[in-house]
């Protein structure tokens, strides 16, 4: 598998970012989140899943050692351990970094929206049936397709660990048809007669990729052997565009912002999109190919 294109050379040329971006359909950028911010969400993460079991005692929960048998979204032992997460300050503060923040500008424009809808991702070194498959935001999210997902790993993250796959140029494919599958979303995108080429790299503390929501992408299985990779997706879009209903709770829409908000620190980032005349529109159903016939 083909190496991400670098983009960081175009960062001082937006003309030429949103050129490559339209041209690939996402953009790989090394050493450009705040560490101190990611460094922190992963403290605090590692914090919690050690307390609750997933990461060994005894261990640097920086680490992210385990032995513990897998949880995957949608296990009933993963809802209240993924609510713990989606409580953290620091997991909420680090979509707001301030080099994230200024890429959605370039690409969006000055009125950008961060979809608070945040998400987490730990995976297993096991039960790898049900890593990511080929997919495109869209299909999940809708609202607008102009939707740029930030993808970071909450530090380096080796092959070994995983990571992430783009097919290269498949935002320009429109919306390919899905079918039921395991992992995150539970529906994959049919790419076997499409072109384009699958890339991918490891990333290194601070690298982040960012992607169209029609760009198809996937996830790599964690061969780690002992190890949860630890990411998060941030997703931002223009405030003048429709947003889908479902984006504007907090992910999984199991607690309410006041839960969330609950022991925060700081107000600054709390219902930040209550300052934006938003036009929430719902979500259309999604029909999975074998229940077409």
């Amino acid at each position: 598998m083909e190496p991400f294109v670098v983009s960081n050379t175009l960062l001082d040329d937006p003309d030429a970012l949103r050129a490559r971006a339209d041209r690939d359909g996402y953009l790989f950028l090394e050493d450009f989140v705040d560490p101190t911010l990611i460094l922190e969400t992963r403290r605090d993460m590692g914090a919690v899943l050690q307390e609750v079991g997933w990461i060994d005692a005894g261990t640097d929960p920086f680490e992210a050692i385990t032995s513990h048998p897998a949880h995957v979204s949608g296990d009933p032992e993963h809802k209240p351990v993924y609510d713990q997460i989606m409580c953290l300050e620091s997991f909420h503060t680090l979509a707001h970094d301030r080099a994230v923040w200024g890429l959605m500008e370039i690409l969006l424009g000055p009125d950008v929206l961060l979809q608070p809808s945040n998400i987490a991702r730990m995976i297993f070194p096991s039960a790898t049936e049900h890593t990511t498959p080929a997919h495109q935001d869209y299909v999940h999210i809708q609202g607008t397709p102009d939707v740029w997902t930030a993808w970071m790993p909450l530090g380096a993250c080796p092959h070994s660990l995983g990571g992430l796959s783009v097919l290269t140029g498949s935002h320009k494919l429109g919306i390919l048809p899905v079918s039921r599958s395991l992992g995150a979303g539970g529906l994959k995108s049919h790419t076997e007669d499409v072109d384009g080429e699958w890339v991918s790299s490891p990333f290194g503390l601070g690298d982040a990729l960012f992607f169209h929501s029609h760009t198809v992408h996937r996830g790599l299985p964690n061969l780690s052997g002992n190890r949860l990779r630890l990411s998060v997706d941030y997703r931002y879009q223009k405030a003048s565009d429709p947003v889908s209903d479902v984006v504007l709770t907090p992910h999984q829409a199991r607690l309410t912002w006041e839960e969330v908000y609950r022991g925060w620190k700081s107000d600054e980032f709390q219902y930040h999109w209550h300052r934006y005349d938003l036009t929430p529109v719902p979500k259309v159903p999604v029909t999975p190919v074998e229940e077409t016939n």
